[in-house]
């Protein structure tokens, strides 16, 4: 007799939970990261993802049921619509700035520059709104003219300074705030029910939060590539300083978001500390330090840390070893998932890493080859989750349903 979709909902759950915890699943997970997959296969542009949320719920949907993953990972877009209004200037999305059936662009600048460590430091809000904010959004330029908020402080005679509040530049400011809040709004009345409508189809999301290593917002947010790598050199104190910094923002954001989520896998991508970005010595001193304490933060309130290794981390794998055993998932696109295994067995999850290329260009064969090589050396004995090896935006449709359906019928243990 068929399940219900209740049902599938449970046993999925329980499959993913096995593996998580090391055991043996009934069979081995599935969770490829679609994401703009979904529009490719759906038949909708990115443009369509970013501005018509209709469209996107629509098309996420289908794409979920048509291909039955174990969970699903949809990404979380910022409406276009939102980011117009704001004037942002950390990315390019379609149709503005790029084609609109391609994906968004991430521009790496540096938003704090050298010699701006002790005033974010000191006053990490002030920096955010008179230094940040302005440099990232162009409509809240106005921003950087406001005296420090510390001036209240010094007084009734100072409050007059809230009158600058009622300049034109910083009442339209404001107004690009409530504008894009309404837009942002009314995104969310179509969007915010997908996970519950998912949900009674019998699929849940594999995480909710995410959260990231300290090193990596300095990086991707602050001091851009260029900056940080003359940073290293220069002045690598001031970033061990800012990460030790940034770190309990980073652990409340992963452990309010899961809890208020009731989802207890909390994402951590990591993009910086790889083989071939730092060194050994660099690792441990500027990256790992404040990663493990955010790992372990995580597990103490018992949530589960995905924590995605991009790049390669052959020379690396003895670290997650100081990681909580049995208390996460270790993720990898290019790190050599079988030396994982080896190194990882019976300590974390591992989730990977299908050649994405087979995706696009390999034969049904060869597909099916690796998904068996995968599924029988890195899931013998439990502990692994199958996914590509990076999300499926230049997959090809057919090829991804040769791969699920395989991992399906093949993968199952019991």
């Amino acid at each position: 007799m068929a399940k219900t979709n209740s049902e599938l909902l449970v046993k999925r759950i329980k499959r993913v939970e096995d593996a998580i915890n090391l055991k043996v699943p009934d069979r081995v997970p599935c969770i490829p990261r679609f994401d703009f997959f979904i529009t490719k296969y759906s038949g909708i542009t990115n443009y369509d993802a970013f501005y018509h949320p209709a469209k996107w719920k629509a098309a996420c949907k289908k794409t979920i049921t048509d291909f039955e993953p174990d969970m699903h990972i949809i990404p979380d877009i910022i409406p276009g619509s939102v980011l117009e209004v704001l004037e942002s200037t950390q990315i390019k999305w379609p149709g503005h700035g790029v084609l609109p059936g391609h994906s968004y662009q991430v521009l790496d600048k540096d938003f704090m520059r050298a010699d701006e460590y002790e005033a974010f430091l000191n006053d990490p809000s002030d920096f955010s709104l008179r230094s940040y904010l302005p440099r990232t959004f162009g409509s809240l330029g106005p921003f950087r003219k406001l005296p420090p908020l510390t001036d209240l402080l010094m007084g009734p005679g100072k409050i007059s300074l809230t009158g600058m509040l009622a300049e034109p530049e910083n009442i339209k400011a404001f107004d690009s705030l409530i504008k894009a809040g309404r837009k942002m709004k009314r995104w969310n009345s179509i969007m915010d029910s997908l996970p519950s409508e998912l949900e009674e189809l019998g699929y849940t999301a594999f995480y909710s939060s995410v959260t990231r290593p300290p090193y990596d917002v300095i990086q991707n947010f602050l001091r851009g590539t260029h900056g940080v790598m003359v940073d290293i050199h220069k002045q690598p104190d001031k970033i061990i300083e800012a990460c030790n910094k940034i770190l309990p923002w980073m652990i409340e954001t992963g452990i309010d978001t899961a809890l208020s989520s009731n989802n207890p896998r909390v994402m951590i991508p990591v993009h910086w500390g790889s083989d071939d970005f730092m060194s050994t010595k660099q690792f441990e001193t500027l990256f790992f330090p404040t990663l493990k304490k955010l790992v372990e933060a995580l597990v103490a309130k018992d949530l589960t840390p995905i924590v995605f290794f991009e790049g390669i981390y052959d020379s690396r794998l003895e670290y997650i070893l100081e990681l909580p055993a049995g208390r996460l998932v270790a993720q990898f696109d290019n790190t050599d998932i079988f030396k994982a295994k080896e190194v990882l067995k019976n300590h974390a999850c591992i989730k990977g890493n299908l050649p994405i290329s087979l995706l696009k260009k390999g034969s049904p064969q060869e597909i099916k080859d690796h998904c068996k090589k995968l599924i029988d050396i890195v899931g013998k004995g439990g502990g692994f989750i199958f996914d590509a090896s990076a999300p499926l935006d230049i997959a090809k449709p057919e090829k991804v349903k040769i791969m699920i359906d395989f991992v399906q019928k093949y993968g199952i243990t019991g």
